[in-house]
């Protein structure tokens, strides 16, 4: 019985753009399957899975919550995860640990920038996906549009196993077209779709005689299931319209959760939050083995142990205490202390890799009064960091500034509620600013040789070269063992990203192959930290003589306006330095496609609200990071000593490393 329990469990994570109406899918899902005995709502700020202050009063998703609940024998846990663009880290957190996904769509406006991008990385983790076609009640609905859009922009395997019954106002549900008293015409269609696809379906098909449905309808279970085929079903979430339905469709074409309990533990931390009394909860999705009250777990990631505390179930603000997790399931485990977002537990066979959406675009500086303690709102957007460490909350102390990384305004707007109700701290926030990079103009040497003042002694010459966009650092040594002992490759290996954290400009370095090439030691003279000061000074050596060019994170970008608007709109995407395909009309609206430098357009959206009198949607996601054109410049005032000064940087570090 206990292994049948694991066997019959899932978990689903809810996605789609912002507005399309994830949480109230939620709440209808929760309340069909009985798990809640009463409707909340998101404008009413009473949806279990917004459980956050900020977003009751904001009526938005600002953090991925979790639900359970049970549905023809099977156990779901469902992740509700936010819209906003802002939030894609917490996006990206969860479908590392979701076995299949719905992804929602509004019957209005279709495919969203975000729907992409979301579809593309489900479509890189191979995760079993439904489409679930919302908002078919409101005017405008358009089935047949979202259909062509979904089948052009995702994927040309998405296929309806419904029929939509009536138009806007007047829909009242989808009619099944497994069953046999659907519109024949339709059941026609629907079979054909799925013979184009195989073979013997093809051949069964062309044969005539009696359709089994059922023999059919496994056939697109079992390619649902694989990731290969991907059922659409319709409603209206807010109505209740087709939820029961969409519980059905999960339990028909999902998989259930795999794992072996009786296996060693292997799990990860998706999540962590705070809870007033229990203090820090990760969130653990285990993929075998099991976790019990009183167990002490091996992070893996930092080579620590932990003995574990307690094991909840937790949903939006209430949790039960359940003793165990189980292989395949998810649960709250408290008592993992100094436990970070992204940490193996156990073995690391078991975890699947991630998906990287988010990469925060902005810098902002925070500001406070001289009469707050610094150390309180450094601990605590420190703290926030261990929950997003996307924030990446930099204390300068020469400088005494604090800086952090951010998504958007949104973002900058749930901080500062945060910082106020879980630590009464008030500060402002500086004009954000975009982050540029930096990458090698040409292939060329650093070289450095660190022999003074003694005692000291380490020789090192790097070959560097530009690598392809978003390849990121790759950094390799051709060095032998007797020449450069392997502690100090070690040392240089360690140091090389953090050397290229500040380049001739001040920003990042990327997109380029590091090779250490030459490097030796003294057998007297030389500690491994040598290699900590003279990897910067040789990299920036190389650096300073092949030269860097900047480069700029690129929005792609889908703007919905007015026809008579279309002509604006696209001078103003040539005054941002944009580029754009040509215009689509569809009905009385104009869809313009393109790109945008992040740096040009950060106010664009408002803009584009006023003038349109709010009739218009502008859709984004980040398409990478391109070369700035020769008139673009932007430098960074650097953090500390620069490399380049090597005495006054010999100093600066040795004393460092010293105290």
């Amino acid at each position: 019985m206990n292994q049948q329990q694991r066997a019959e469990r899932m978990n689903i994570g809810i996605f789609a753009h912002v507005d399309a109406g994830k949480t109230t899918t939620t709440e209808h899902i929760l309340y069909e399957s009985g798990r809640i005995r009463a409707l909340g709502s998101v404008d009413s700020g009473t949806a279990v899975t917004d459980s956050m202050e900020v977003e009751r009063q904001r009526g938005i998703s600002v953090r991925a919550a979790l639900a359970s609940f049970s549905w023809r024998g099977v156990q779901v846990n469902l992740v509700d995860t936010p819209g906003h663009v802002d939030f894609l880290s917490e996006v990206e957190r969860s479908l590392r640990v979701m076995d299949c996904a719905v992804l929602i769509l509004s019957a209005v406006e279709g495919v969203q920038a975000q729907s992409e991008m979301i579809w593309n990385a489900l479509r890189k983790l191979g995760i079993p996906t439904l489409i679930f076609v919302n908002k078919m009640d409101r005017t405008g609905a358009d089935p047949e549009a979202v259909l062509a859009q979904a089948r052009t922009y995702l994927s040309g395997d998405i296929i309806p196993v419904q029929q939509p019954l009536g138009r806007e106002q007047d829909y009242r549900g989808a009619a099944d077209l497994w069953s046999v008293e659907s519109d024949t015409a339709a059941r026609t269609e629907l079979l054909e779709t799925l013979a184009e696809r195989d073979e013997s379906l093809l051949e069964l098909y062309m044969a005539g005689g009696e359709t089994d449905l059922l023999y059919w309808k496994k056939y697109m279970q079992t390619a649902a299931a694989a990731g290969r085929l991907f059922p659409l079903v319709y409603g209206v979430a807010a109505k209740g319209i087709g939820i029961t339905e969409l519980l059905d469709a999960m339990i028909d074409y999902f998989p259930r959760a795999g794992g072996d309990a009786e296996q060693p533990v292997s799990g990860i931390v998706y999540n962590i939050q705070r809870d007033k009394s229990m203090g820090r909860m990760a969130f653990v999705r285990l993929y075998e083995g099991t976790i019990r009250n009183r167990d002490t777990v091996t992070n893996y990631s930092q080579a620590t142990e932990a003995k574990v505390t307690q094991i909840r179930k937790v949903e939006g603000g209430r949790t039960e205490d359940v003793g165990a997790l189980e292989a395949g399931d998810i649960a709250v485990v408290y008592g993992l202390s100094g436990v970070r977002i992204g940490d193996v537990l156990g073995r690391p066979d078991a975890v699947p890799q991630e998906a990287k959406l988010a990469v925060p675009l902005l810098t902002v500086r925070v500001f406070w009064d001289a009469d707050m303690d610094d150390h309180k709102v450094i601990g605590a957007l420190q703290e926030l960091a261990d929950e997003d460490p996307q924030l990446g909350a930099e204390w300068l102390p020469e400088e005494r500034e604090l800086h952090i990384k951010v998504m958007g305004p949104i973002q900058l707007e749930v901080l500062d509620s945060v910082l106020q109700s879980r630590y009464g701290l008030k500060v402002t926030f500086g004009q954000p600013s975009v982050i540029y990079k930096e990458t090698p103009r040409a292939a060329g040497e650093g070289y450095v040789a660190y022999l003074m003042p003694k005692p000291c002694w380490a020789i090192l010459r790097f070959h560097i070269e530009p690598g392809p966009p978003g390849s990121g650092l790759v950094y390799e040594s051709v060095v032998r063992s007797s020449d450069l002992l392997p502690q100090y490759q070690n040392e240089t290996a360690r140091r090389v990203p953090e050397a290229l954290q500040q380049g001739l400009y001040g920003w990042e370095v990327t997109d380029l192959k590091v090779t250490l090439v030459e490097g030796n030691h003294h057998v007297w003279h030389t500690h491994p930290l040598d290699f900590a000061v003279a990897t910067p000074m040789g990299l920036m050596d190389g650096l300073n003589r092949i030269g860097t060019r900047l480069l700029e994170p690129v929005l792609a970008v889908r703007i919905v306006v007015p026809e008579e608007n279309a002509g604006r709109v696209m001078n103003d995407l040539v005054q941002m330095r944009g580029s754009f395909e040509p215009p689509v009309l569809q009905g009385e609206r104009m869809i313009i496609e393109g790109r945008l430098p992040l740096a040009t357009s950060l106010d664009y959206p408002v803009t584009l609200s006023s003038y349109t009198k709010g009739r218009s949607t502008f859709a984004s996601a980040f398409a990478g990071y391109e070369p700035c054109p020769p008139d673009v410049t932007a430098e960074r005032t650097r953090r500390g000593v620069n490399p380049l000064d090597q005495a006054k940087y010999i100093l600066s570090v040795r004393k460092a490393l010293q105290s």
